[in-house]
């Protein structure tokens, strides 16, 4: 069995911060497990946030205490000596990657030649508001208008030829709200798209963990029938972000997908 999403950000850059995942991904009878971090952890990719951090007062205060801890090369340090042991379970390491159109051509240059093994696309923001942080955040917003710039967004992403997978694709469902209108018709456009570009979709147990009373778990059950449909590349994916979330509920995400 697969994870491919877990995060390493709330611990230090050691082996033996690393072996704690290792040994949780085994209890879980992990066989691969994919590394990654944030961009905005790393100080290179910290100019893509302005914007967003100008929006919102509550993003810039979040985003300051979180964002430009390491310089990328700390990251790839820690690559390069993981690389160098033996595991009892296959490992790759990527970057999760907010997208921003307009910073296209600063991400490829960034990410070019860094011998990361994925780089990983998502959508946390919608044009300027962070739809993912405190459902109150959405009070008096217009949801319809929410989800149409969410799938707009994320089929840009995918069309951008940048990324080699999308992270979980549907998390704009996590605080329960809900759009007036069909979502089948951008469900199909991003799995072509996908299909067209040869990447995956993640299929996550994080978004249910979070919000285990408003969000479902792993994609839309339509949303999977259509990456089914079109022959998209599925990973199981946990999204944690400590040892003790490591294949979270993976082998519920495979019985949802056999099942779609």
């Amino acid at each position: 069995m697969l994870d491919g999403h877990i995060h390493i950000e709330r611990g230090e850059y050691t082996l033996e911060w690393i072996d704690k995942f290792i040994n949780k991904a085994l209890e879980q009878d992990m066989d691969e497990i994919w590394f990654l971090e944030h961009c905005y952890r790393f100080k290179e990719f910290v100019p893509m946030y302005d914007s967003v951090c100008a929006y919102s007062e509550y993003i810039d205060k979040w985003f300051h205490k979180k964002a430009g801890i390491f310089q990328l090369e700390d990251y790839l340090k820690l690559i390069s000596n993981v690389r160098e042991k033996s595991f009892p379970v296959n490992i790759k390491f990527g970057l999760e990657i907010c997208y921003f159109k307009k910073f296209e051509a600063f991400v490829a240059d960034l990410t070019r030649d860094k011998e990361l093994d994925f780089l990983l696309g998502s959508v946390h923001f919608v044009d300027e508001f962070a739809f993912d942080h405190k459902s109150e955040h959405w009070n008096n917003l217009n949801i319809d208008r929410i989800y149409t710039r969410y799938f707009e967004t994320s089929i840009e992403l995918i069309k951008c030829g940048i990324y080699d997978g999308i992270a979980h694709p549907d998390c704009v469902k996590l605080f329960g709200h809900t759009p007036s209108f069909s979502l089948i018709e951008y469900y199909e456009e991003m799995a072509q798209a996908l299909s067209l570009q040869r990447m995956y979709a993640e299929q996550s147990s994080g978004i249910f963990r979070r919000c285990p009373d408003t969000a479902e778990l792993g994609m839309n059950r339509d949303m999977l029938k259509c990456m089914k449909k079109h022959n998209v590349k599925i990973i199981t994916v946990s999204d944690a972000h400590c040892p003790e979330d490591v294949g979270s509920k993976i082998p519920e995400l495979n019985k949802l997908i056999v099942e779609a």
